[in-house]
This record gives structure tokens, C-alpha cells and sequence, in this order.
């Protein structure tokens, strides 16, 4: 059992609970759907990517606040910065602030991430 802090000592801040889609399952493409953060009043902005194409993924790319990517299923080589990271289901890869980075599916079969932008927008410049 975690006992981290005492809940007495935080209240509510006001924020309503909220519901957006992240993406249609039946949905065609790689970019499935992402949910900016101020679109719930939240802190973050979600991202769903998936592909069935060994060695396909996002270009290279860098953003001014971390990224967590988070691996669902199949198979994911990370390039941040100078570092290669190979993931698979149920792993966790960082790509810190200001490094640039992109990731390919390994296979075989799907790879389906969950990218999470430690920000309330999605901030980015492509460097292909």
C-alpha cells in the first residue's frame, strides 16, 4: 500500500473531470489521434501512433519539454540524441527536452505507442 502524502493536505483545484477520443480504432494511418492537454484542462498532451510497416515511424524531430513514450505493443528502436534504445511491449523510453529523436517499428507485426508531450500543447520542429 503507498501512503506518498496526506491527502488532507490538497483540495480539489476546480477542474471538472473530462472525456476527449484519442483516436478511432478503425481509424487508417500511423497517427491515430492526439489530445492536447488544454483540451482537458490538463498538463500533458497524449498522442497515439501505430503501424504495421517494419522500419517506419515519425521523422526526426525535437521539442523544447520532454517526451515519454510509452511502448503497447511489439517492438520500437529509439534514436535520442546519440543514444539507441530498444523497447518493447510494456517499456517506457524518455527523450528529454531539446534532444532530438525519433523512433522506427522493429516487427515483426504492430508497434502501438502512447506519446506522451510533458506539456498542454504539442510543440515540435521536424528535422527531416
Amino acid at each position: 500500500m503507498r501512503n506518498d502524502f496526506d491527502p488532507a493536505t490538497v483540495g480539489p483545484d476546480g477542474r471538472p473531470p473530462a472525456r476527449e477520443r484519442l483516436f478511432d480504432p478503425a481509424a487508417e494511418g500511423p497517427w491515430r489521434g492526439s489530445i492536447e492537454g488544454v483540451a482537458m484542462g490538463g498538463a500533458v498532451t497524449v498522442l497515439a501512433y501505430g503501424t504495421d510497416t517494419r522500419g517506419e515511424g515519425p521523422r526526426l524531430h525535437v521539442h523544447p519539454y520532454d517526451e515519454t513514450f510509452i511502448v503497447v505493443a511489439g517492438r520500437a528502436r529509439f534514436f535520442v540524441g546519440e543514444t539507441t534504445i530498444d523497447a518493447g511491449a510494456g517499456e517506457a523510453v524518455l527523450g528529454p527536452a531539446g534532444i532530438p529523436h525519433r523512433f522506427e517499428n522493429l516487427g515483426p507485426g504492430r508497434l502501438q505507442t502512447i506519446d506522451i508531450h510533458h506539456s498542454p500543447r504539442w510543440i515540435q520542429t521536424d528535422l527531416e
